[in-house]
């Protein structure tokens, strides 16, 4: 694409020549004159100076910086994001329904839909106009899709399943299993049946190999917009608020309800039956074991460190108790001798 077209398609202003051609993205440092590149802020001004891009997304703070063919924008990460739609290599799927798929005669099948090869739609299914699924999709009974998803190989949606539009969900994810639900009777555990199910808004985006349950005797509810990485397990009942980003090996349990716009980094394991704030973000690794009523950052866990030190801390993590102790006796000796 052209530097003139690459600027129309992001309503931006452009210096340079105009007909000069890309045909890919690439990170600064090893940009060549065919690709386009982009600066996200000053810290990355050596690599600007070097490089070799033929065309570079900048905010008009940083033009003086760079004298090639360049796209001057307030936001050029966002502007980034924008154009990487125009370079991306997935393939569409072929239309239509391939000959080893299985449809159910009731389910109900939108215009321009892909159906790859070995899926599954099974009864009272409901599939908008173009979605595409990938090989091996498993769509359950009453499951209902809205317009323009995309499923990538292997995603399961069980029974009652609701996927707003727009909603793109990577392979291995399976939506709608059991929650871990069980009364604990004489030496054996009874299920309970998780009667519920699993409802999702629209332009949600879920990563590979993640599992979300149905909920037990409501829904669990992923709210628009929202964010997940891969590995990700959201338990029964849970409720996550628009707009909300999700990182990869996270673990939330079961009735617990996050806000909105919040950011749950990697790692973090959130108990269950606890309420999260909107605005709420939590850096890697933190343990949340109780809800907060207002916004803002938390974290738990200790930062690396060399591990003699770690060993040292970790003594005498296990002596506060007797150092509180001590301080206490001597606080009390103090005031006893101040009288």
């Amino acid at each position: 694409m052209r530097l003139h077209e690459l600027a129309a398609f992001l309503e931006a202003r452009y210096e340079g020549e105009a007909d000069y051609e890309v045909s890919g993205i690439a990170a600064l440092e090893k940009a060549q004159a065919q690709h386009l590149s982009f600066v996200a802020s000053e810290k990355y001004l050596k690599q600007l100076a070097k490089t070799a891009a033929g065309i570079v997304v900048l905010s008009p703070a940083l033009n003086e910086h760079f004298s090639g063919n360049k796209i001057l924008i307030d936001n050029p990460y966002l502007a980034y994001a924008r154009l990487s739609a125009l370079f991306a290599t997935r393939v569409q799927q072929v239309e239509g329904i391939h000959p080893t798929a299985t449809v159910a005669d009731t389910a109900t099948i939108g215009d321009k839909v892909s159906i790859g090869p070995n899926c599954v739609v099974a009864e009272g299914a409901v599939i908008g106009a173009n979605c595409e699924l990938y090989a091996g999709c498993y769509v359950g009974e009453r499951v209902e899709i809205g317009d323009d998803c995309l499923l990538y190989p292997n995603v399961t949606l069980y029974h009652d399943v609701k996927l707003g539009s727009q909603c793109l969900i990577h392979s291995g994810t399976v939506i709608g299993s059991d929650g871990f639900g069980f009364a604990p009777t004489a030496g054996a555990w009874t299920k309970i049946h998780q009667i519920g199910s699993v409802h999702i808004g629209n332009k949600v985006e879920i990563g590979s190999n993640c599992s979300i349950d149905r909920g037990a005797l409501e829904n669990t509810l992923i709210a628009d917009n929202v964010i997940i990485d891969n590995l990700v397990h959201i338990a029964h009942n849970v409720q996550i608020g628009e707009g909300t980003a999700i990182a990869g090996c996270v673990g939330i349990a079961g009735s617990a309800v996050i806000g909105k716009n919040c950011t749950v980094a990697g790692m973090v394991a959130i108990n269950g039956h606890i309420e999260i704030a909107d605005n709420t973000h939590f850096h890697g690794g933190t343990i949340v074991t109780r809800g907060n009523r207002e916004g803002g950052q938390f974290a738990s866990t200790a930062p690396m460190m060399p591990v003699k030190d770690w060993q040292k801390n970790s003594v005498r993590y296990r002596q506060l108790e007797k150092w509180v102790e001590r301080i206490q006796a001597l606080e009390k000796a103090q005031k006893q001798n101040d009288k």
